[in-house]
């Protein structure tokens, strides 16, 4: 349809044209002593015509030909942005394949071709410079030539770029980070993440350097915020948040070093946190160490029994029957030396569960320990009896032998006092 328009456009022009000159009788008379020349009107429009074409072919020409160097200077310069961004790229290829030489080699060679090109900006300058300065620091680093990758990386912090180089720069700040998290050196790499803006500080990247470097510090309440914040995120699954926050919280509650620092660390739990059973029972352990002594102090410290204590309690016995045995083993020894200072109804809460599972020996000894407490001396025998030749555990062993030892000399039966004590001795 274009090519239609086209050919009916260019009738009608011919149409016209020869309406306008196929009768046209008029003349144009030159007079150039002593000679008169005499032209037709039409050649003569047509000359000028063609002598403007002529004129205007003839200052294009001319134009061209003074613009040829600009346009050499121009083709040279397009040709070092094009290797630059070539060997960037050249650089990035070689850094994923490990070959860090050539990565480097690459980077710097893009470094040199953006430098010929002087003060002249191209689109993405900033970037490309900054990238090629990170792939250069990079390959230092993976070859371990550290004081390069340092040198190279003040270059390119130090550069104008810098400035202007945007996401480019805080990928320089995050890397730095890294290699110096990587480095175990947590002064530099907090120096690195305090300085990033705070748009890229809640980035998922940072949030992991953070969160690694909480870890080195030890900084345990930040690192379990971190991880939290993580799975807000979506960053790990459920099950790695789990395992993470576990192992945290659990190094959090063992590195407090006094009473008040441990109910903190408890009080800062999640209520979902604080009813894990494997976690009430390392702030109870912990409670106990505290209290430090030949043996753990019961409940009745000379504080007093913190409420929160009897938090850790509740938790801890509720997860008794789906613990596994080391747990159980840690609940009982843990339980044992707080049974003097536990309520009445602890003793029925023991009880009962005792009942619930009769073939359980770690039930039947926590039990016996606590009819001896309260001077029941013929249950306590009794249970104690039945859980000494099933504990498979020495230190229950012994104890429960202790308690039984305990139980014959009350009355009075001298030899079997002494073969507890001696199989308590024996284990």
């Amino acid at each position: 349809m274009k090519g239609v328009f086209w050919f009916l456009g260019l009738a009608a022009a011919a149409i016209a044209l020869a309406l306008l000159v196929g009768a046209n009788d008029a003349n144009v008379t030159l007079f150039w002593h002593p000679y008169r020349v005499d032209l037709s009107l039409n050649l003569v429009l047509f000359g000028l015509l063609l002598l403007f074409g002529l004129s205007h072919a003839a200052l294009r020409a001319l134009a061209l030909l003074r613009s040829l160097p600009q346009q050499a200077q121009r083709w040279r310069t397009h040709q070092l942005e094009r290797s630059a961004q070539a060997s960037v790229l050249e650089a990035l290829a070689q850094q994923y394949a490990g070959r860090y030489v050539r990565a480097q080699s690459a980077a710097r060679q893009a470094l040199a071709q953006i430098g010929q090109l002087g003060d002249h900006h191209f689109p993405g300058r900033e970037q490309t410079q900054l990238l090629a300065h990170l792939l250069a620091a990079e390959s230092a680093h993976q070859l371990s030539n550290f004081d390069e990758r340092d040198r190279v990386l003040a270059a390119a912090l130090a550069g104008p770029a810098a400035s202007q180089g945007g996401e480019a720069r805080a990928g320089l700040q995050l890397r730095a980070a890294a290699w110096a998290l990587e480095q175990q050196d947590g002064a530099v790499a907090a120096g690195w993440l305090g300085g990033l803006p705070q748009g890229v500080a809640r980035r998922i990247l940072s949030l992991r350097l953070r969160l690694r470097l909480a870890s080195l510090q030890q900084d345990h309440a930040e690192a379990i915020e971190l991880v939290r914040l993580l799975t807000k995120h979506r960053a790990y699954s459920a099950q790695a948040s789990r395992s993470l926050l576990r192992g945290l919280v659990l190094d959090r509650l063992r590195a407090a070093r006094d009473p008040a620092a441990l109910q903190q660390a408890w009080r800062a739990l999640d209520p979902g946190e604080r009813a894990v059973p494997e976690l009430a029972l390392a702030a109870l352990e912990q409670w106990q160490r505290l209290n430090d002594g030949p043996e753990p102090q019961g409940l009745e410290a000379p504080q007093g029994a913190p409420r929160w204590l009897d938090d850790c309690l509740q938790s801890a016995w509720a997860g008794y029957p789906a613990m596994d045995a080391a747990l159980r083993r840690r609940l009982l020894l843990c339980l044992e030396p707080l049974l003097p200072g536990l309520g009445a109804d602890w003793l029925a809460q023991i009880e009962q569960a005792q009942q619930r599972q009769p073939g359980d020996a770690g039930l039947q000894y926590l039990a016996g320990q606590a009819y001896l407490q309260c001077q029941l001396w013929g249950k306590a025998a009794s249970l104690l009896g039945q859980a000494s030749p099933r504990l498979s555990d020495p230190e229950l062993a012994r104890r429960c032998w202790r308690g039984l030892a305990h139980l014959a000399e009350r009355r009075g039966d001298v030899d079997a006092a002494q073969a507890a004590w001696k199989r308590a001795a024996l284990l």
